[in-house]
């Protein structure tokens, strides 16, 4: 096989020149021209050219062989060492191995072996949490969520669904609980100071529905982008814990909570859908409630963007309103957002109270500066 029919076979690129072959060949023992010496010169390049590619080519398959291999002794190590601390657990040696796990977190982190730390930190947690182990199984989480910010891991959903797994399994009164979740939100936003990534928001409002935490759930949905489940779980609310009075109260919150959060399209479905799917509304629009029906008007006035549509429902619908003190401060907020309306320019709330409510609806926008911190930071603290 000659050089050419090699770069052939092996997919290798030839050099920017391949000789042109002779048509009839210099059989006799005449001396060669310099056209043939040229072309013997360019086919010994050609030969040169193949092992040196050869050479690079068998170089980088030992490299990745070499990775692998690595890898795959890595992975080995790593299911060792679980294998041993499981026995540890299963025995009953909590604290030992406890420690074990600790030591070696600071171990595979000072070697910068990130991946290594993180699965056997996630791991362990898990196991910890299936022998009811919460004070070591909570600090093995908190050392995941160290590893992800020490190695500037992304943010993705598997990544998310590990932090949410993690969260379910903790005792949901224990302050552990509340220390990793507000750390987990810091860090799934690149530590900002926003309110953290909607997809765990959403993640760990399903979580604390299923344990029937309903006001923690909603929280949790308001700063998601799922206003389905949220209207799902409002049905469920509302039909275990408020009265068949209030349940146009329910909705009509966080319909005004997701438009003062700017999330117009979450307040929409929030709406449809609980009113769809709840059992003791009536078909419409219109409505039997008259609140239900402001709040059908409001989002078409949003849509609009009509000041004097907003201005007329508002005041219309004062006796609906006045069944919340808080409807009135939600709806100053979402005519300045989305109808332009200045801030009131009134002093501020003193007291407790007063902080509770500058907290909530927030104070002072009066540069472009203020607004951005506004939008980062909620104008709502929802409880």
């Amino acid at each position: 096989m000659n050089c050419v029919s090699l770069y052939t076979h092996l997919n290798i690129k030839q050099p920017w020149y391949t000789p042109t072959p002779i048509s009839q060949p210099n059989n006799h023992n005449t001396p060669a021209t310099a056209s043939e010496e040229g072309l013997l010169k360019l086919s010994g390049f050609h030969c040169q050219h193949l092992a040196r590619a050869l050479l690079c080519r068998a170089t980088t398959m030992s490299e990745q062989e070499s990775l692998r291999c690595s890898s795959a002794r890595n992975r080995g190590g790593v299911q060792r060492v679980e294998g041993k601390l499981r026995a540890s657990v299963e025995k009953g040696d909590y604290y030992e191995a406890h420690q074990m796990y600790r030591t070696l977190f600071f171990r595979y982190m000072s070697q910068a072996k990130h991946a290594e730390a993180r699965e056997l930190m996630y791991n362990g947690a898990l196991l910890f949490f299936s022998y009811n182990q919460q004070n070591s199984a909570a600090d093995l989480s908190m050392l995941v969520l160290e590893v992800f910010e020490k190695s500037e891991t992304k943010v993705d959903d598997e990544v998310l669904e590990c932090l949410a797994k993690l969260f379910s399994r903790m005792d949901p009164n224990s302050p552990e609980r509340v220390a990793f979740v507000s750390r987990a939100l810091k860090w799934s936003t690149g530590g900002s100071g926003k309110l953290g990534h909607p997809k765990l928001h959403q993640l760990l409002a399903v979580t604390l529905w299923k344990e029937q935490n309903y006001s923690e759930s909603r929280y949790h949905f308001l700063h998601s982008s799922d206003g389905e489940g949220c209207a799902q779980m409002l049905v469920e609310y509302s039909a275990a814990r408020g009265y068949r009075s209030e349940i146009d109260m329910f909705v009509a919150q966080a319909v005004l909570q997701f438009l003062c959060l700017k999330n117009k399209n979450s307040a929409s479905v929030v709406f449809s859908t609980y009113t769809e799917k709840h059992p003791s509304i009536e078909k419409g629009p219109p409505f039997v409630q008259p609140l239900l029906n402001f709040i059908w008007f409001l989002l078409l006035a949003v849509d609009g963007g009509k000041l004097t549509v907003f201005t007329v429902l508002c005041e219309q619908y004062q006796p609906s309103l006045k069944r919340d003190p808080m409807y009135n401060e939600y709806l100053d907020r979402i005519g300045q957002v989305f109808f332009g309306v200045p801030p009131k320019q009134s002093p501020s709330y003193g007291g407790l109270l007063g902080n509770l409510l500058n907290s909530l609806m927030g104070s002072g926008e009066e540069d472009d500066g203020a607004e951005e911190a506004q939008e980062d930071s909620s104008p709502i603290e929802l409880d």
